[in-house]
């Protein structure tokens, strides 16, 4: 007996098998390759897979030229950004206006949008409070006084890049 067609077709997507057979390397690279530990890991990659086909479908897409330009982006940012927040932190007198700046953003609301808001959320001295579904984003910013607003804009376009196709048509 064999699985009706659809079924058949999505069990032998080339994503699917793509993504399951990385998950499962995964597994074996964190846990080892005793083959007592197989079933286990196999299970694992199926229910990873599952998970990520839910939360990332096969019809998005990823720019791996964007991503790579936004962590050479993202890592020097966060460490010039942290030594600041260091400085502050120990200087006898602060000089800062926290504060809440309000940011739209021009993501579509879902899974993108809580990303930004996520990847956001790494770089010291600003903190999204709220993302709400319109794109106006409210962030906590240790000096608010800054371009912080600037600032986000810059990072949400580095973010862009990398999904390309996800920008609100509003």
């Amino acid at each position: 007996m064999t699985a009706p067609a659809p079924l058949r077709q999505t069990l032998l997507r080339p994503s699917l098998l793509g993504r399951g057979l990385l998950f499962f390397v995964l597994w074996l690279v964190l846990i080892g390759a005793a083959p007592k530990d197989w079933p286990v890991g196999l299970i694992a990659a199926a229910a990873a897979t599952w998970a990520s086909f839910s939360l990332w479908p096969p019809d998005s897409r990823l720019s791996p030229s964007g991503l790579l330009r936004f962590v050479l982006r993202f890592v020097p940012q966060a460490v010039v950004a942290g030594l600041d927040v260091a400085g502050r932190a120990f200087a006898r007198r602060i000089a800062m206006t926290p504060g809440i700046v309000t940011y739209r953003a021009g993501l579509r609301p879902g899974m993108a949008q809580g990303a930004l808001c996520a990847v956001m959320s790494l770089q010291p001295g600003k903190l999204p409070v709220s993302c709400a579904a319109s794109g106006e984003m409210r962030v906590h910013c240790l000096d608010s006084d800054g371009p912080a607003s600037t600032e986000l804009a810059a990072d949400e376009a580095a973010f862009l890049r990398i999904l390309p196709g996800d920008r609100s048509d509003a």
